[in-house]
Parts: structure tokens; C-alpha cells; sequence
């Protein structure tokens, strides 16, 4: 408890507190998972045997860290440049908005 995770934590989100947010906000929201179960190349180089949301959490992390600008945070040229890399991942306005505000959220991005 005192590490602010689980034991049974995957050990790829232990490292990363801004992944481990968006890990968990997408389990406990549902996921939408269709389409991702056809990505083989891209799912074998996160290495996420049998947890697609975990799939869906490291790609989006990458992606955000790929993609966002310096000092993006309150620029909305540079946030749309992030939402619109969220959106060709997510493909749903609302969903993107939503990840949009926990990806605002964390420091490490």
C-alpha cells in the first residue's frame, strides 16, 4: 500500500504513476477495445500478453509522449496536437476528451 500500488500491479505501470492513471481510468471505465485485437506488430513491441486495456494505456503513453509540444499545457494549438494523436488512437470525441483531461493531469507529460 505504501508504494501507491497493488501487488498485483502489472509491472510495466510500477514505473510510471501517469500511466498507471490512465491504466486504471480506462479499466474502470470500459474500455473501448474493438479494433486493437488485430494490431499484432504494434502490440508485440509493448510486449502486453492477454490485457488489452494495458495494450490501450502504453499506447496512448506513447503516443502522448511521442507527440505533445513543449509547454503545451493552456496552449490549445499545441493540446489539439495531443487530441488529435488520442483521437486516431481512440477514434470517439468524447473518449479523447475525457483521457484529454487525465493526460492534462499528470506532471510527467
Amino acid at each position: 500500500m505504501e508504494a501507491g500500488q497493488a501487488d498485483d500491479t502489472p509491472e510495466a505501470l510500477k514505473k510510471s504513476p501517469a500511466l498507471r492513471a490512465l491504466y486504471n481510468n480506462l479499466k474502470q471505465h470500459g474500455a473501448k477495445l474493438e479494433g486493437l485485437e488485430g494490431v499484432a506488430e504494434e502490440r508485440a513491441a509493448y510486449i502486453v500478453p492477454g490485457d488489452p486495456v494495458l495494450y490501450l494505456a502504453l499506447r496512448i503513453d506513447a503516443t502522448v509522449k511521442q507527440v505533445r509540444p513543449d509547454d503545451w499545457r493552456g496552449v490549445e494549438p499545441r493540446e489539439r496536437v495531443i487530441k488529435h494523436a488520442l483521437f486516431r488512437i481512440l477514434q470517439d470525441v468524447a473518449e479523447v476528451e475525457r483521457i484529454f483531461l487525465i493526460i492534462k493531469a499528470q506532471k510527467e507529460y
